[in-house]
Order: structure tokens, then C-alpha cells, then sequence
């Protein structure tokens, strides 16, 4: 029997409990469930020499991380082909993504844009331990060439104004952007509002009462053609 809470960076623990209930929501299959397991582990291992994420939240690791990131999936349009997560990090949602799609959508190129080393080392190792293909970019979100992608996303990178100004230039032009957003969103919407045009659903967070995902369309500045 698997252990209910694992040990993290520093005294923080993971509470394993949440995990059963997460992964049936999900609905994911075994292949799945054991790449998810192996990231855990890794963030774990990983979390004692670098800051991947705040040590207060490991021990939600299921809720705040994984099934935060997992959610997403649920809103991305049939039929992308590639989906480019900013400021990856530790790999939400990135990498939790990935994990999704080689079981959901395949054909799907998942690209992870890091501009920090050290993360980008993680990202690697990760993904080689969950078997999973990305694509990792260590570079500035500014620089480079942009990537018209079909979906964009972002977790906890920027306010909304700043954060469509990085993401704006990489959306395909049908493409979308998926970005999570806390209790906030409804300021942060207005700000936006005053430098950016889009077309906007939102969905409540499956993770988060007080947050929101933002499926945004049709993004650009305000008085630009």
C-alpha cells in the first residue's frame, strides 16, 4: 500500500490522500496516473536544492499543483497541435499538461518556455522521468522568435496586463490563451481591459473557489488594427 503522506523539502509533506480522489476526477489512465506519481517524486527530490515551489503548498501538491494544472486541459480546443506554457518553472502546468495529452491528444507538441538554468535542468529531468516528449526553450518570453502556437499558457507569471503582453505574441491567430487566475481576476480584467482588446469565457477553478481559468481569444492592443 502506497504511503499516505511522503516526506518534502525541509518538514513539509506531501498528503497523499488527495491523490486517489484527483486522479479518478481526472479520469486518467494507469500510464498516466504512474507519470504523475514520478513527477511527485522528482519535485520532491528536486525541491530541497532549488526553490521549484513555495514549501508551504507541498503538502496540496495534488489539489494546488496537479489538479490546478490538470484542469486546463479541459478547456484547450479540439484539435490543437501545440500548446506553449510560459515561464514553466516547475512544470505546472506545463509538464502536467504534457502527462495529459500523450494520452489525450497525442499528435500534440507541448512546448516549455524557461528562461532560468537551473529550472530548465529540472524540467529535463522531469521529463525524461515521466517519459513524456516536450519541447524546452531556455529563453526570455520577449525574445526569440514568436511561436504561433494554437494555445498559450501561464500560471502565476504576471498580472493580466503584463502577462497578455507576453503571451499576445505568440497566439496564433485562432489560437487561445489558458491562463490561471487567482481572486483577483476581476481587477485584474479591468486593467487589461484599458490596453488590451479580447474576447474572454470564464471558468471557475476547479482547485481555487475564489480563482478562475481565462479562455482568451483575439487578443490585441487596444487601437491597434
Amino acid at each position: 500500500m502506497a504511503e499516505r503522506r511522503a516526506k518534502g523539502a525541509g518538514a513539509h509533506e506531501v498528503d497523499d490522500s488527495e491523490r486517489e480522489p484527483i486522479l479518478r476526477a481526472l479520469d486518467v489512465s494507469r500510464e498516466t496516473e504512474l507519470r504523475l506519481n514520478a513527477f511527485r517524486d522528482i519535485v520532491l527530490r528536486w525541491s530541497s536544492a532549488i526553490n521549484l515551489v513555495a514549501p508551504g503548498t507541498l503538502p496540496q501538491f495534488w489539489t494546488r499543483h496537479v489538479l490546478d494544472s490538470a484542469q486546463l486541459i479541459l478547456h484547450a480546443p479540439a484539435g490543437a497541435e501545440s500548446w506553449l506554457d510560459l515561464g514553466s518553472g516547475a512544470g505546472f502546468p506545463g509538464l502536467v499538461v504534457a502527462a495529459l495529452a500523450k494520452e489525450r491528444a497525442p499528435s500534440m507538441t507541448v512546448t516549455l518556455m524557461e528562461s532560468d538554468a537551473r529550472k530548465c535542468a529540472f524540467l529535463i529531468a522531469a521529463a525524461q522521468t515521466m517519459e513524456v516528449d516536450v519541447v524546452i526553450l531556455r529563453r526570455r518570453i520577449e525574445s526569440g522568435p514568436a511561436l504561433a502556437s494554437d494555445i498559450v499558457s501561464a500560471r502565476a507569471l504576471a498580472p493580466l496586463p503584463k502577462l497578455l503582453e507576453l503571451a499576445a505574441r505568440h497566439v496564433a491567430p485562432r489560437g487561445v490563451g489558458l491562463f490561471l487566475k487567482g481572486a483577483g481576476v476581476d481587477d485584474e480584467l479591468a486593467l487589461a481591459a484599458r490596453e488590451w482588446r479580447y474576447t474572454v469565457t470564464r471558468a471557475p477553478s476547479l482547485s481555487d473557489d475564489g480563482g478562475a481559468i481565462l479562455k482568451m481569444k483575439e487578443i490585441g492592443r487596444v487601437g491597434s488594427d
